[in-house]
């Protein structure tokens, strides 16, 4: 029987909230260790049972990404109320005391007693289902009832959405104790929102209309999601229960994962039952350094959630976060290949998730970075020493080389009289677009006023050229079809400047001005279509320009841009709602825009995206915006491309 908790001050909800952050950081790390240890192509499974597996694991992923939503919106709630993230909690297997007694962490492989366990993790408040085998507390307690003091009481709560019920009450009855403005006293410049950080549901939490609705997302999402809803944590568990069943009736052989460890550990225990010490050299290497990249990672978004200065900083740490997160998915997974321990034949070893005592927020300030800086480069050149044994830790290296140089972008601005320094970040100095080279995709004609060039890569038919100067864009023709010298160079400018997708360029041969950058950057969401986007454009690998037509569909053929495929199907709209609209103080300058490998562009610089219409929707200095279609919070990207197998290299 759960114990009734009365939220009497900020204290007691601020505990609440740090225990509940511990939990969703204990449950990533338990659907990470599990999607882990699934096997691949590399390995003994027929061809049904690869393409269930492959499946299997984006799914069990994209319930640790959404765990990794729920302790960043618990964040958010933290600081909303003047608290501080909370990102420690207890190396695995947890102690008993440290949660109710019926939640049991244990880092485990996949199979059907571990998905069980997920199951009865994850059911609804007042659904009643047996624990999977093996994962019986080892004590029976009960945090019991006492007289209500000045310390905050523990709430023994039964299921995980029982402890956002209470949650949500206290921040309820204390918005009403206190006054709503009372009590949502944090920094508003310190809430992370989805502009920051691409993660489905992601959202700032700034009074108590935006607190519910950030613990509605974590209750819908899994932890007692009424009615079993067909995208919660628990109606996933239970499909992937159902196929395993099946293909187990199949063959009777078939195991999806590998036999790694159940509760590793990176030291020798002091209480060995139920644990498995890695000695093997290869393995404990790299799950020392699978450690470290976790541990650099979590210190990562650390920095970024409790910092409320420049914007550019804060989203480089982030940034810098999720990428070093990436990197722990390729140690985890390479190491449920490794043996673990002599004394344990058959195992292999496995990521033990192991934390340092506090991950509290460095100092703000220049030491910071030089912290973060020498920490990527040291995981970096452990990542390379590695590869010797581990060839497939190449890929690490890169990152870790990548988070440095983006760390190394940041800089102390000259101190103000009145104020300490701010972190800023350099931004890539674009130049003044220049003439693209003639490669065989590019027509270029001259006229005695003007050179003319035509990407054909880059048209979307928009069709202004063909209706503004039909003498001089002549369509269905043999032969050539551009003529600039049918016409005037203002009239030629003005049909180059309406071309959306930037395919029509001009160079002017009398001394009039050059298309200028714009004095506005902005991004501008098409009705079922792509992003059109008018400024000072650095998109990686390409001349820098001044429009373009992005992909949002993801199925173009010439990502990034546009190529028409959107006409198959594709239906998103063109009217997002409103996000942030408080004015930026500068609306123009270099717009660099990074597509980044099988996921999202990532837009830094000033930029007002706007609706169909014109309305504006979001005024941001950088956002990461879908390109796979599949976005529920279209156009911010929410990781949705790692759930669905999006791929794309540019």
């Amino acid at each position: 029987m759960a114990t009734e908790v009365s939220v009497r001050d900020r204290e007691q909800l601020h505990y609440l909230l740090s225990e509940a952050a511990e939990i969703e950081h204990d449950l990533m790390c338990c659907y990470l260790y599990a999607a882990f240890s699934m096997k691949d192509a590399r390995d003994d499974l027929q061809p049904d049972e690869l393409e269930a597996t492959q499946r299997w694991r984006r799914s069990i992923t994209s319930v640790a990404i959404e765990e990794m939503t729920h302790l960043s919106l618990v964040s958010n709630l933290l600081t909303a109320i003047g608290g501080t993230p909370h990102f420690g909690r207890q190396n695995f297997p947890t102690s008993p005391g440290v949660h109710p007694a019926g939640i049991v962490l244990q880092l485990a492989a996949l199979d059907r007693a571990t998905l069980d366990h997920f199951i009865f993790l994850e059911r609804p408040e007042g659904v009643d289902l047996p624990d999977g085998a093996g994962f019986a507390p080892t004590l029976a307690y009960v945090r019991g009832p006492r007289r209500p003091g000045l310390m905050p009481m523990a709430l023994d709560f039964a299921t995980v959405g029982a402890l956002y019920a209470a949650i949500r009450t206290g921040f309820t009855t204390l918005a009403e104790k206190l006054g709503e403005r009372a009590l949502f006293v944090g920094d508003p410049a310190a809430q992370v929102g989805p502009e920051l950080l691409s993660l489905p549901g992601m959202r700032r939490v700034t009074d108590l209309a935006s607190a519910h609705a950030a613990l509605e997302t974590i209750v819908q999402q899994g932890e007692g999601a009424p009615g079993h809803t067909e995208d919660s944590h628990f109606r996933k568990f239970v499909d992937i229960r159902t196929e395993l069943d099946a293909l187990v009736r199949a063959r009777a052989s078939f195991a999806p994962a590998r036999p790694a460890a159940r509760n590793p550990v990176m030291r020798r225990p002091p209480m060995p039952e139920g644990r498995v010490w890695i000695t093997a050299p290869v393995a404990e290497e790299v799950v020392d350094l699978a450690n470290s990249a976790y541990t650099f990672s979590l210190r990562l978004l650390a920095q970024g959630f409790g910092w409320a200065g420049e914007v550019e900083a804060k989203r480089t740490l982030l940034d810098a976060a999720i990428a070093s997160m990436q990197a722990v998915g390729v140690l985890g997974s390479e190491l449920t290949r490794m043996p673990a321990s002599p004394d344990h034949p058959g195992v292999t070893a496995g990521m033990t998730f192991a934390l340092l005592r506090t991950i509290a927020p460095l100092p703000h300030g220049g030491s910071e970075w030089t912290f973060l800086r020498e920490r990527a480069q040291q995981l970096a050149a452990a990542c390379e020493a590695a590869t010797a044994s581990t060839p497939e830790l190449s890929r690490c290296t890169r990152v870790f080389e990548e988070v440095a140089r983006e760390l190394s972008r940041v800089e102390l601005a000259p101190p103000a009289p009145t104020s300490r320094s701010l972190p800023v970040v350099r931004e890539p100095v674009v130049a003044a677009p220049a003439p693209s080279q003639h490669d065989g995709a590019v027509e270029i004609v001259e006229s005695e006023g003007v050179t003319l060039q035509f990407e054909a890569r880059r048209c979307i038919h928009a069709r202004h050229c063909v209706l503004g100067e039909p003498e001089v864009f002549v369509a269905n023709v043999v032969g050539p079809w551009l003529h600039p010298e049918r016409t005037r160079v203002e009239d030629l400018m003005r049909v180059a400047t309406a071309c959306p997708s930037g395919a029509i360029t001009l160079v002017r041969k009398d001394g009039g001005p050059e298309e200028a950058p714009p004095k506005v950057n902005v991004l501008r969401v098409r009705e079922n279509g792509p992003y059109a986007v008018h400024a000072e454009l650095a998109i990686d690998g390409e001349p820098p320009r001044l429009r373009a037509t992005l992909c949002r569909c993801g199925k173009s053929r010439k990502k990034p841009y546009c190529d028409g495929s959107h006409v198959d199907g594709f239906v998103a709209s063109g009217e997002p709602a409103t996000l942030e609209v408080t004015p930026l103080s500068d609306r123009r300058g270099p717009l660099r825009v990074r597509p980044l490998p099988n996921g999202p562009l990532d837009v830094q610089g000033n930029v007002e995206i706007c609706a169909g219409t014109g309305r504006s929707v979001l005024k941001t200095t950088g956002a990461k915006l879908c390109r796979c279609g599949g976005s529920g919070q279209k156009p911010l990207c929410d990781g949705t491309h790692a759930r669905i197998g999006f791929r794309s290299d540019t």
